[in-house]
């Protein structure tokens, strides 16, 4: 991955739908280009999927997770994100093991997620923080 690359990435991050044209305008170079190095990262994995930031007014969380010692974190982070209100679920170093990004109606439906997640026998404790603004860049 080269500078030109980083720039095309930049320019999608805050825009996915950014046609290649405009964006071989920004760069300097021809769409051509920017198509066919979209397509090496995607193909490289580099870029992973294209999605949609919404503003549905709902109340944004993320529930930060522990688990007990011997558990698959992965396999406990797929039943996540198979909840409607979850967005994304990462697995990180820390305190915590699991963050869900969650999207709900309200805080009493995250307050539901909190409580089916410690339902969970893998689950030693949870903690959440309500994001309060976000900014994409």
């Amino acid at each position: 991955m080269d500078e030109l690359d980083r720039q095309i990435l930049s320019i999608l991050r805050r825009d996915a739908r950014t046609p290649y044209t405009e964006i071989a305008d920004r760069v300097g170079t021809s769409e051509g280009t920017v198509r066919n190095r979209v397509e090496s990262l995607v193909e490289d994995g580099i870029i992973e999927r294209f999605t949609v930031a919404t503003s549905t007014g709902n109340v944004k969380s993320m529930i930060e997770v522990s688990v007990d010692v011997n558990v698959d974190t992965g396999a406990v982070a797929d039943r996540f994100i198979e909840w409607k209100e979850v967005d994304s679920v990462w697995q990180v170093s820390g305190d915590e093991d699991l963050v869900m990004v969650v999207d709900a109606a309200d805080t009493e439906r995250i307050n539901e997620l909190i409580t089916r997640a410690r339902e969970l026998d893998e689950v030693v404790s949870t903690k959440t923080r309500l994001i309060l603004d976000e900014r994409l860049g």
